[in-house]
């Protein structure tokens, strides 16, 4: 990684001017300096007025997070796939096992229940941050990857008979889409398909061709993780419900975003990642209504699963253990915990006014450039944090590799989306996605970055 040869001093928590580099906190070894002291704020920023948060020119986010001062002269725009993660929910997911390791459910120590009521406290903050009316809906899993799996194998094997119809959207991660593929092939099922018009929306005309009286399951991407546009899941799960289908959202690319409510959403499953809402790698969230949870055969069977078990058959443990088998990772979930602590800190408010800005940046600095593709809708109002484009004639993979050589981090590849890109009439895209700890010196290093890109390929103009 490039040298930044000027550094200036940020106390940690104060906001830093756009441009501004922060200075290393990481000794030789590359560990973060020091640990945050204990009942110190979850945010150097919390619930900023969005007008303030709005404003792009100033950071008053970067100096929660450690990699950027490890870092000093990174643009990350690649939160996309996943998200950087505060002080806080690193310190969170360390102190675990500094202080608290035991496995949880399996002890009657002190050790093991302080492990066991960390889970459940984290339990209780997710339903709070999605508006579950039940912790007990909420099931922890590795990422959402495996909740899809699990609402697709299991929710399949109870709902579908040969001759339904399952119906998905073709701008689906291939998460959202291989599980389905798999079980309509085994089960009989009919896969359906929702197409949207060139700026990626559904219309409420093809909601209800393709969602008829034969679909028994739909699923959906809340926000498209190519083109961010969010897609109308309101008007999905009244038309899929007084068609008798249920209802599972991938909300991988909102839940970091936006305010998510189930309840106003009407559906009946959703998932999402920790690592992509400023949590650790390695947990996933899979939310269901108690009754479907209910009635669901498992996923995984094994250890803390199970009820009682004999030579011959087994009962299964309520849910959520029901769906949890095995040693569950105690410090991860925990750290999600403290995740929702600093979104709840920050504020959702904040978050979406400021990303709308950087959006609505971005993509008028990229119009600039006649090189430049966009993909998406044109209005950057209906876009959440992602914008994929190409520039003419290079391929993704050498914009990505040459833009790196200037600290500037996208994405490049298909994005886990192959069918809506084959849609689009493209096989690769970039895409620079946005977070709110991200400011103005970011997106204006993409863009010097394209036009170092283009000189390399076609000489300066």
């Amino acid at each position: 990684m490039a040298k930044q040869d000027t550094a200036t001093t940020v106390v940690a928590g104060t906001p830093a001017t756009a441009g501004e580099a922060f200075p290393s906190a990481c000794d030789a070894a590359g560990a973060p300096a020091a640990d945050i002291e204990a009942g110190a704020p979850l945010t150097g920023a919390p619930s900023l007025d969005p007008a303030v948060a709005a404003d792009i020119s100033k950071n008053p986010y970067k100096a929660d997070f450690p990699l950027f001062s490890c870092h000093p002269g990174l643009y990350f725009l690649d939160s996309a796939a996943t998200a950087q993660r505060p002080a806080a929910v690193i310190d969170a997911q360390a102190d675990f096992y500094r202080q608290m390791n035991a496995s949880p459910l399996r002890g009657l120590y002190e050790l093991s229940v302080q492990a066991t009521q960390l889970i459940d406290e984290a339990r209780v903050k997710v339903a709070r941050l999605i508006g579950a009316p039940d912790p007990r809906e909420v099931v922890f899993t590795r990422n959402a990857s495996e909740s899809l799996n699990i609402a697709a194998s299991c929710l399949g094997r109870l709902l579908l008979r040969p001759g339904d119809q399952v119906v998905i959207s073709v701008m689906e991660h291939h998460s959202n889409l291989i599980p389905w593929q798999q079980v309509c092939a085994e089960t009989g099922a009919e896969l359906v398909y929702l197409y949207p018009d060139a700026e990626g929306h559904l219309s409420d005309g093809e909601i209800e061709a393709k969602v008829g009286p034969r679909a028994r399951i739909v699923s959906v991407a809340h926000v498209s993780n190519v083109l961010g546009v969010e897609l109308p899941v309101r008007k999905i799960c009244d038309r899929a419900h007084a068609m008798g289908a249920k209802v599972v959202v991938d909300a991988a690319q909102s839940v970091p975003h936006m305010k998510v409510d189930v309840e106003e959403l009407g559906c009946d499953m959703l998932a999402f990642s920790a690592h992509k809402v400023f949590g650790p790698m390695g947990i996933g969230v899979l939310w269901g209504r108690m009754g479907l949870l209910e009635a669901m055969p498992p996923f995984l069977t094994g250890g803390e699963m199970i009820d009682s078990v004999t030579e011959t058959e087994a009962v299964w443990a309520p849910v959520p253990e029901k769906f949890e088998a095995g040693t569950q990772d105690a410090a991860g979930i925990g750290a999600l915990g403290t995740a929702t602590d600093y979104v709840e800190a920050v504020g959702y408010p904040a978050i979406q006014a400021r990303e709308e800005a950087l959006v609505g940046y971005l993509t008028a600095r990229l119009a600039e450039l006649d090189y430049v593709t966009v993909y998406g809708p044109e209005d950057p109002h209906e876009r959440h944090g992602v914008v994929a484009f190409n520039v003419e004639g290079i391929h993704p993979h050498d914009v990505s590799s040459l833009l790196d050589s200037k600290d500037v981090c996208i994405r490049a590849g298909h994005h886990c989306a192959q069918p809506l890109l084959l849609r689009l009439g493209v096989e690769n895209t970039n895409r620079a996605s946005l977070a709110f700890y991200n400011d103005k010196s970011d997106i204006d290093a993409l863009i010097d970055g394209l036009e170092f890109v283009w000189g390399v390929f076609n000489g300066s103009r």
